[in-house]
């Protein structure tokens, strides 16, 4: 993240946000939603976001990133992640203040033997970059 174009961008973010998806290929991911954890970050325009009179109008607002993703999620069953990251890149970048955005998704409850299994991407609007 160290393009210069970025270093006029203010980043949002939200980590951590945790939710029951069904999601997964394999058969036992089927049977059941299972935990997923999403981490998202936009980069928007920081001269497009110096609140003047500190009101949320102002800003892009956490609320729309969440709607994104519990609307998605809401949607029905996704096979994989790239998937989800790809459809929630799509729609944060529909917004008129987001100028690029990362979204990483992740599974903690597949493997007994790791953290957890993922997937992240990064997409920006054209002519960003």
């Amino acid at each position: 993240m160290n393009h210069t174009l970025l270093l006029n961008c203010r980043r949002l973010f939200l980590t951590g946000l945790t939710v029951q998806a069904s999601i997964g290929v394999h058969d036992f991911e089927q049977q059941a939603p299972q935990r997923l954890i999403i981490d998202v970050d936009l980069y928007v325009s920081f001269e497009g976001t110096r609140p003047k009179d500190d009101r949320i109008d102002e800003v892009v607002d956490y609320d729309f990133v969440r709607a994104v993703v519990h609307e998605r999620i809401a949607r029905g069953h996704i096979g994989l992640q790239e998937t989800l990251c790809d459809d929630i890149l799509t729609r944060l970048l529909d917004h008129t203040g987001v100028m690029a955005a990362r979204v990483s998704t992740r599974k903690p409850d597949v493997y007994p033997d790791c953290e957890a299994v993922g997937v992240e991407a990064f997409r920006a609007k054209p002519g960003v970059l």
